[in-house]
């Protein structure tokens, strides 16, 4: 992986390629490169670094009106000029761009070798390029195909043939692809985010699935040549949605944009006159949800922690058991099914492939299972067909923040809604649904104290370790809140439940290495005094997130307060100066806070 870019049309694919090359630098990459085929033939420019970089190198005239292009995350072979795409074959005519991973790349390779070709790179991927050199077939579509039926992997491909530049043949298996249409020009992208500025129609390929794309048009099919039908979807982001506007970094950004994503998530689906909520994209009727007698929910990363206090949420409010796992371990300890179970799939991307892989074992094993995701028509959406959207806007920045606040706020209104289909009284519901509407003007109030809060990260940056630590709900936020400064500061943080803190993580405390306690007013806020009393008695410095209330009865190096809401959703604000800790502390570090190394927005690779 990383990005794919395509055009084919009238105008100079050059600079929309580079263009499209930029809107999918969000996903985190570390080389970067084109290939536009003219005159029967491929002028390719590729570079280790940047798409600035690349653009540094390309040549005054490099002209062509078709031609592909693609950001790379190293999977097979270190970031380097020659291991970045595209990838060509001996003689320069065929070009390819591939995302995913191609298991049996080294048994090919060798088989190539034999045969007298010399490859260029380490990659996996170049193995394609060589191989459709040899295909005899007659067109590009069917040389792509003979070339697939001999890969074991996943792959999101496109190629171009410099002999035959009127077309750009592009497949799937479980890296996404896809197509925009314009007038009288065509675009591909892995993203639609590459897209948004020429087009907002697009159609998105299927695992299985190959295209022949050209200029006036498309057509789709099987790997076995069987025509396919496709409707387009309408991306329902603009082009300026993906500007930073007036802040430094995009994440910075969509720490500020949480209000609005709020508003958004909750748009529509509050119904006060029953005191519940409305959730059309469930498409389950009361009858079949009250048979449901447990819940499971699958997620990697933040997507799981969000899991984790969706599962919170479901079990106080509904009263049903409900547990968080995590997505890429689910199929491999060969998990029972159950017909009364309900499996609820979260990914903001909609394409983590972990995540995808664990939906289809659930279903190929006769399972329910819905999806919580923010991008619209996006895999995990389609295979699941039911669900919730997010609708928090595009998410630029690797690090999820407000995906992750809108996927609680998502699990809260499945949570009345279960719930008051069951025992939670119309009074409870009230209370909720009020506590929901106040959310975005309680998160803005959290954001106003960002001053403060930058000033304790300065103090922060200064150490290499800090832990986190909360109870029941307050740990899934300890485990988000370490996460996050981790990912974009490269400070080792740890999270654990306080209750553990004596069982072995206490040996770790000095005044060297900060602790966070998350501890929300409630009925265990007297055990977390007793938390910060062990760690003060070992000399750790003590950050405390909190509500309004007493003066806490010790000293402590710092109190972060945050409004009070209902209990069950308290977490979701406790969570929002974490966003801004992390974020200042990595300021503070000189980090590349929207870009951190080694991590991709959207993990398309097992």
């Amino acid at each position: 992986m990383c990005g794919i870019v395509g055009y084919i049309g009238k105008r100079d694919a050059t600079p929309i390629l580079m263009e499209g090359l930029h809107r999918l630098e969000y996903r985190g990459y570390d080389s970067a490169g084109l290939a536009v085929a003219r005159n029967e033939k491929l002028q390719v420019i590729k570079t280790k670094g940047k798409v600035r970089d690349l653009e540094r190198i390309l040549p005054e005239r490099i002209k062509g009106m078709t031609g592909i292009a693609h950001t790379r995350w190293a999977t097979h072979g270190e970031p380097s000029d020659r291991n970045a795409h595209p990838h060509t074959d001996t003689s320069e005519r065929f070009a390819i761009v591939h995302n995913g991973i191609i298991e049996n790349a080294a048994s090919l390779r060798t088989k190539l070798e034999a045969s007298g070709v010399t490859f260029r790179s380490e990659t996996d991927s170049e193995v394609i390029a060589h191989l459709l050199a040899a295909s005899p077939a007659d067109t590009l579509e069917d040389s792509l195909r003979s070339v697939l039926r001999l890969v074991t992997g996943t792959y999101g491909i496109a190629v171009l043939d410099a002999q035959r530049p009127e077309s750009i043949v592009i497949a799937r298996n479980g890296s996404p692809v896809v197509i925009g249409i314009g007038d009288r020009e065509m675009f591909v992208a892995s993203d639609p985010a590459a897209l948004v500025r020429h087009t907002q129609s697009v159609v998105h390929l299927d695992d299985g699935e190959l295209a022949v794309v050209r200029a006036d048009g498309y057509e789709t099919s099987t790997l076995d040549g069987g025509a396919t039908a496709k409707t387009p979807l309408t991306i329902p982001w603009t082009d300026e949605s993906f500007d930073k506007g007036e802040f430094s970094h995009y994440m910075r950004k969509e720490i500020a944009e949480q209000p609005d994503a709020i508003r958004r998530t909750l748009s529509g689906r509050l119904e006060p006159r029953f005191q519940t909520t409305h959730i059309g994209g469930l498409e389950m009727a009361a009858r079949e949800l009250l048979e449901v007698k447990r819940i499971k929910i699958l997620g990697c990363g933040s997507a799981y922690i969000a899991g984790s206090l969706g599962a919170h949420l479901i079990e106080q409010l509904a009263r049903l058991p409900a547990s968080a796992e995590p997505a890429s371990e689910f199929r491999y300890r060969n998990p029972v099914i159950e017909q009364d179970t309900l499996y609820i799939a979260v990914s903001q991307s909609g394409e983590t492939f972990d995540t995808l892989a664990a939906v289809q074992e659930v279903k190929r094993k006769g399972g329910r299972v819905l999806g919580i995701v923010n991008v619209v028509g996006s895999t995990i959406a389609r295979e699941c067909a039911r669900g919730i959207y997010l609708h928090a806007g595009p998410e630029i920045a690797v690090v999820s923040t407000k995906t992750f606040t809108s996927t609680v706020v998502a699990f809260a209104l499945l949570a009345v809604h279960l719930g008051r289909l069951k025992d939670l009284s119309t009074a409870q519901g009230a209370r909720l649904l009020a506590a929901l509407q106040a959310l975005p003007d309680q998160v803005a109030t959290i954001l106003n104290q960002e001053a403060r809060i930058a000033t304790l990260a300065q103090r922060f940056a200064r150490h290499e370790n800090a832990y986190f630590v909360g109870r029941a709900a307050g740990f899934p936020i300890a485990m988000e809140g370490a996460l996050k400064l981790k990912e974009i500061s490269y400070l080792h943080a740890e999270a654990y439940p306080a209750s553990e803190l004596k069982h072995g993580p206490l040996a770790l405390i000095s005044p060297e290495t900060p602790t966070v306690i998350v501890m929300p007013r409630d009925d265990l806020y007297a055990k977390n005094l007793s938390t910060i009393e062990e760690i003060r008695a070992r000399s750790g410095p003590t950050f405390v997130i909190t509500q309004p209330g007493d003066p806490l009865p010790m000293p402590v190096d710092a109190v972060i307060e945050v409004p009070k809401s209902e209990a069950v959703l308290d977490p979701l604000l406790l969570n929002i100066p974490l966003q801004l800790l992390a974020y200042h502390v990595a300021l503070a570090r000189g980090r590349n806070i929207d870009q951190p190394r080694n991590l991709a927005k959207s993990v398309t690779v097992e």
